[in-house]
């Protein structure tokens, strides 16, 4: 669950950028759920009511956490993905080989639209 200050910025990036799918509103909440794989990702709306029990968003003074990863299926093309995120803006790292819950592998950190870092991991590499 992530806090936010505006989901439709943020549903843009995961969703448009990310390729996410949107799985469920619950505007009566201010929750949005989207769908990366097998996983969902809440974004509550720190100005709605299950937001506002929450207290203030995050910032990058004070985040909640570090990074977060989300696995791609397929080839990992990083050269093809940073041009990708760059063309929407986005402003991606390096390609690096990292170690994660599947093993060493292609990694690349780009920070969402509210300084959040999503890590998008490639397959283990032999």
């Amino acid at each position: 669950m992530l806090w936010t200050e505006d989901q439709e910025r943020m549903l843009d990036f995961y969703i448009g950028v990310l390729g996410c799918s949107l799985e469920k509103m619950q505007h009566d909440i201010g929750l949005v759920q989207v769908r990366a794989g097998g996983s969902l990702l809440d974004f509550v709306a720190v100005g709605g009511p299950l937001g506002k029990s929450g207290g203030a968003a995050p910032g990058r003074q004070g985040r909640n956490l570090d990074h977060f990863c989300i696995s791609l299926e397929g080839p990992f093309d990083g050269a093809a993905i940073r041009a990708w995120l760059t063309s929407h803006g986005a402003q991606p790292g390096e390609e690096v080989s990292r170690y994660g819950a599947d093993g060493q592998g292609p990694s690349i950190y780009v920070p969402d639209p509210e300084g959040n870092v999503v890590e998008l991991k490639g397959t283990t590499r032999c």
